[in-house]
């Protein structure tokens, strides 16, 4: 394994380091209950430089709803607990802006058009307030949104009358041992340069704090090792490889995306489960073999230049794939 990595992504990342796609890097690939950690480069490069230390702290953005709302809601799904069909105002009357399920949030095929109106003037309150209205359209193709999972967030607030810091605690991170996973960036690895330390990148969720069920979330790689050890561990999960959109178009497993490389078809098996964050993280998870990646940055620390972090994101977990395929 480890040669493979030094011959196929190891030098991929330090291109990527010397080229300022990002400053440095923390990632990790687990094998079952072995985990491998490296660290390349530095946690910030301004104002001052500083190097990367072993087991970072890293601000998840949306990895968050993996780690994070997707896993609590999956778990009452295969519970029995929560149905898949039903609608979102069954579990959480206070939504308003039409019919939406939850299998529709939970792929991004909810058809909500998440703009609002002046959302970066609002406060928490007027925020939520706005969320719950948000229009339901009749297009359910898939669209990538934040609101489809805010939603969920206050869905399970609502459930078990907590905030859910609490319920991702001690649903999620106590019983898979996570002990550095909380909302607090306090200590993190910075993200944008001209941020205040600790503050969360995601701009909704410096808004809405610990009641975000999209992003948020802070961790580091023995957290994040335990999070993928847990999914090993329980054969129930391997029911998520499956597409469970109902619409013709991309492939959607419950909370996560399905990886599709060019050679996949519409068909093909489904081997492997993948999340992006924001600001310049993923987690690659393999529930078939029992292997993972997670790799953890922070790209927007000097520019936020977001079509050309996709491009070179792609080509990094291709990178990863085909390393475990040879």
């Amino acid at each position: 394994m480890s040669n493979k990595l030094t011959s196929s992504v190891l030098d991929l990342i330090k291109a990527y380091i010397a080229s300022g796609i990002f400053p440095g890097a923390s990632f990790a690939i687990v094998s079952d209950d072995v985990v491998t950690k490296y660290a390349l480069g530095n946690r910030q490069i301004k104002p001052e430089t500083h190097p990367l230390m072993p087991n970072e702290r890293y601000d998840l953005a949306s990895v968050s709803k993996v780690v994070g709302t997707g896993t609590v809601v999956l778990d009452l799904i295969l519970a029995g607990s929560l149905s898949l069909d039903s609608l979102l105002t069954d579990y959480y009357p206070e939504f308003m802006g039409g019919a939406v399920t939850i299998r529709q949030l939970m792929t991004h095929t909810s058809g909500i058009d998440p703009f609002i109106k002046g959302r970066n003037e609002m406060d928490a309150v007027q925020l939520r307030a706005a969320l719950n209205q948000v229009n339901v359209t009749s297009d359910k193709s898939f669209h990538y949104s934040d609101v489809n999972f805010i939603l969920l967030g206050f869905m399970l607030e609502t459930i078990f009358s907590q905030s859910l810091d609490v319920i991702l605690s001690e649903r999620i991170f106590v019983p898979f041992g996570m002990t550095h996973t909380s909302f607090s960036g306090e200590g993190a690895v910075p993200t944008a340069w001209e941020l205040p330390r600790g503050l969360v990148h995601d701009p909704k969720a410096q808004v809405l704090g610990v009641h975000t069920g999209s992003a948020g979330l802070f961790s580091d790689l023995d957290d994040l090792a335990k999070f993928c050890q847990g999914y090993f561990s329980e054969a129930r999960y391997l029911s998520l490889l499956s597409d469970f959109t109902l619409e013709d178009g991309k492939r959607r497993s419950l909370a996560w995306d399905i990886y599709d490389n060019v050679e996949n078809t519409e068909n093909s098996e489904i081997s492997w489960l993948l999340h992006t964050g924001y600001t310049g993280t993923f987690i690659l998870l393999n529930l078939r073999t029992k292997e993972a990646v997670i790799f953890l940055s922070n790209r927007v620390h000097l520019r936020d230049e977001r079509q050309k972090w996709i491009a070179e994101r792609d080509r990094l977990i291709q990178a990863f794939v085909a390393m475990f395929e040879k």
